[in-house]
This record gives structure tokens, C-alpha cells and sequence, in this order.
């Protein structure tokens, strides 16, 4: 595979980026977690930016909402340096003449993570505090909650929510996934990790599921090696130094990579199809600051290869867009204080 970067804008603490379409147009939107803006960029080449917002930023998450044509929600106002107390979801609706509209329709104090599920034409929404609370940076005593709730027709009708799981300290890996053959959100925090399950019909209620019980920053699933099972990638423990990889076998997961550097603040772990081949997304930001991708060597045993993409990246976020005749890999380059794209082509 070939991979060629694309710079797409100087950002200050880079953090948030994702990929959705407006009125059958591609596009990239990436945010930063300090004070400040909000940016789109239009396919097919990304060259054109717009401004979403200007502010107030602090901007953790970006998720589309299913079936309404590129409007989304996103976090804002997470931004003080251990006091997310003032953390809100917006609600944004691109508008004819090009621009931006977005109204707040919930303040969730320490909200990190959330993601929307669509069954049966309803949107569920899944949300997860960081914590209840904090006195000082060190300060994890008090634990967050994962929340669920439904997403109205429109942002004047108010999301209400409830809490699914309370207890879980350091909540903050998030990631999407399949889970016994359903879409599934799969949490991870101190409590290990968990399976999330929306309602399969009107009335019915969330499934959860722990599968690993031992504390869990980031994680992400992907049958890398095509046995049928998907393995595990992890950063292990909060923000932590290890990027590992676990296969399953029979009821217990089996630790069978573990990434060669081992420096502090591993926070990309994130998984895709590379030019339809299934691989692991890396990134640290100590260290080398290295974006990496995990390639399959062998099936038997489980043997993995990490492939640089580029050191000094320092990157908090990525997402994948796969297109015909390449893939793209969006990468919020935090600590270069950067977005970018990689160009993947055969």
C-alpha cells in the first residue's frame, strides 16, 4: 500500500474528526478541545473549508445523525483543564447558502463520548460521562455513567435521558462496532470493557455485556487475521503505555501483540479496512508520537506488524473514510497542532 499525507489546517489541540455527507457531498469536519473553531472540508479532493462554528470549541465528539442529511451532534465546552462541568451537545444543520446553524439541546456535565444508533426509524442516543465530578486533576473518585436515551425528530423536542450503568471510573474509551451480530457501542474504563446493544423493537431495552475485566482506556474490535471472531486492540491503563492486541479463545481473551514502544499517553486505537484489508489504527502522543497501522503477518499463531505512518504526528483522534479507488485515514495531529489526511492507495 502506498500513503501520501494531505495537510488540511493548522489547529491549535486538534482533537475531534469524522467523516459524513451533506446533500450527497463527502465531507471532513475536524475540531479542536481548546478555544476556537470547527472546520468542514468538501470532497472529492477536501480543498474547500468552511467555517462551522467559530466557538467555544472544546469539541470531544462528532457524530452524524443517521438519515438526516448531514446534520449532526457534537460536544462542546469541554475545555477546562479538569472541570468539564459546563460540557453541552449541539445540534448542527447545515444550511443552503453553505453555513452552519447549531443550537444546544443538552448540557451533560463531563460528557467525553456518545454515539447514535438507528433501529426500526427511531435514533438512540449512547452517552458517556468521564466522571461525576472532579476536585483536582487527580481527582477520580467519583465515577461517570453511561446514559441512553431517544433523539427527537427535531432539536425542539428535548433528549431525555436515563442511566444505564453508573460506577465506572475513568469512562473513556469509546468505540463502534458489530457485537454478536448487532451494531453495538463498546465502552471501556477502569470496570474493563463493555458491549452495549440498542433495543431491537419499539418498547425494548438496552443489552449490556462486560467481556474483559481488568481496566481499559481506549479499545476497538476487528477480525484482523478473518477467523471469524473479532480480536481486541486496547491502550491499557487510562491514557496508558501499553497498545495491545487480544485474541479470543473459547470464553477468555488471550494477549497476543503488544506494540514495541512502550511510552505514555498511547490515545489513538481505532479500526478499519485498509484497501479491504481489515487493520488496526494506532497513534501516541509522548514519545515518538507515532501514527501507526497494525498488518497482518500470520494467522497461526496470531502474529501482527506495526507499519509507522508517520512519527511526530501526536495524534488524539482518527477516523476512515473508505472510497472505490483509495481510503483516508482523517487524523487530528494534536500535538503537531494539526489536521490531516492519509491517502491510502494500492
Amino acid at each position: 500500500m502506498k500513503i501520501e499525507k494531505k495537510f488540511l489546517v493548522a489547529q491549535n489541540r486538534c482533537y475531534a474528526v469524522t467523516g459524513l455527507d451533506i446533500a450527497g457531498v463527502k465531507t471532513i469536519l475536524v475540531a479542536t478541545e481548546g478555544e476556537g473553531a470547527c472546520y468542514a472540508f468538501d470532497g472529492p479532493e477536501y480543498d474547500r473549508r468552511r467555517t462551522v462554528w467559530e466557538g467555544p470549541g472544546g469539541t470531544m465528539s462528532m457524530i452524524p445523525i443517521p438519515g438526516r442529511g448531514g446534520e449532526f451532534l457534537a460536544i462542546q465546552k469541554f475545555f477546562k483543564l479538569f472541570q468539564w462541568d459546563e460540557a453541552i451537545i449541539v445540534w448542527v444543520k447545515p444550511q443552503a447558502d453553505g453555513s452552519f446553524a447549531s443550537r444546544q439541546i443538552l448540557k451533560l456535565p463531563y460528557i467525553h463520548r456518545f454515539d447514535l444508533f438507528e433501529v426500526g426509524g427511531r435514533v438512540h442516543f449512547l452517552g458517556c460521562t468521564l466522571a461525576e465530578s472532579k476536585e483536582t486533576r487527580d481527582d477520580w473518585s467519583k465515577p461517570g455513567k453511561i446514559y441512553v436515551g431517544e433523539l427527537g425528530k427535531d432539536w425542539d423536542e428535548p433528549l431525555r435521558l436515563e442511566v444505564l450503568r453508573d460506577g465506572l471510573f475513568r469512562n473513556h474509551g469509546y468505540c463502534r462496532s458489530v457485537w454478536k451480530g448487532r451494531e453495538a457501542g463498546l465502552v471501556s474504563s477502569d470496570e474493563g470493557a463493555f458491549a452495549l446493544v440498542p433495543p431491537g423493537a419499539a418498547g425494548g431495552g438496552w443489552t449490556i455485556e462486560r467481556f474483559m475485566d481488568w481496566p481499559i482506556s481506549d479499545i476497538a474490535l476487528c477480525d484482523i487475521d478473518g477467523c471469524g471472531e473479532m480480536e481486541v486492540a486496547t491502550i491499557e491503563p487510562w491514557h496508558g503505555d501499553l497498545f495491545r492486541v487480544y485474541k479470543k479463545e473459547g470464553d477468555s481473551y488471550r494477549l497476543a501483540y503488544e506494540h514495541p514502544e512502550k511510552s505514555e499517553f498511547y490515545h489513538v486505537v481505532a479500526s478499519s479496512r485498509l484497501r479491504g484489508i481489515p487493520a488496526f489504527i494506532g497513534g501516541c502522543r509522548r514519545g515518538s508520537q507515532h501514527l501507526f497501522y497494525l498488518r497482518l503477518r500470520s494467522k497461526a499463531p496470531l502474529s501482527l506488524e506495526a507499519v509507522v505512518i508517520e512519527e511526530g504526528a501526536g495524534p488524539s483522534n482518527v477516523a476512515v473514510l473508505n472510497e472505490p479507488d483509495r481510503d483516508i485515514i482523517i487524523s487530528a495531529n494534536r500535538e503537531k497542532g494539526e489536521a490531516a489526511l492519509y491517502i491510502v492507495s494500492d
